[in-house]
């Protein structure tokens, strides 16, 4: 959880410095959209699964397709794939976004409009990328 948490608070940070409160814009809004739809599409889809083993369970499917058949094995299969999505993966996401869009708020005034071109803020940039790419490095071993 250290490289995920990482990269939420570094990416900003880096984009920003780097490239510009503009560019740190499109992906701020890039973040929201693709990780709002995703989370809502696997908490949503872990939902269906964990229901659809206990539909299985409820033997609506007849008698030869209750606990212990092929159809039971499936839904558990998907059950045990749903759980995390709609406990973890799903809720996750929400606060991914947050974390990086209130890092990205903090230091807005210290974004540059304009991109790196040998500025104190791009030199930051680079240092804080550096320091992240360092972290992850030394978080992967």
């Amino acid at each position: 959880m250290i490289l995920p948490g990482g990269l939420a608070i570094f990416t900003p940070l880096v984009v920003g410095y780097i490239l510009g409160s503009e560019t740190l814009t499109g992906m701020l809004i890039g973040a929201l959209c693709s990780g709002y739809l995703l989370g809502v599409l696997m908490s949503n889809a872990g939902g269906a699964w964990d229901n659809a083993k206990k539909w299985v369970e409820g033997d609506n499917l007849g008698k030869n397709n209750g606990k212990k058949s092929e159809c039971h094995k499936a839904a558990i299969t998907g059950d045990t794939v749903g759980d995390p999505f709609k406990d973890t993966s799903g809720p996750s996401l929400n606060i991914l976004i947050k974390l990086m869009t209130r890092f990205a708020f903090v230091l807005a005034p210290t974004f540059a409009l304009k991109p790196f071109v040998m500025e104190p803020q791009g030199i930051i940039g680079l240092v804080i990328l550096f320091v992240a790419v360092v972290f992850a490095i030394w978080a992967h071993k």
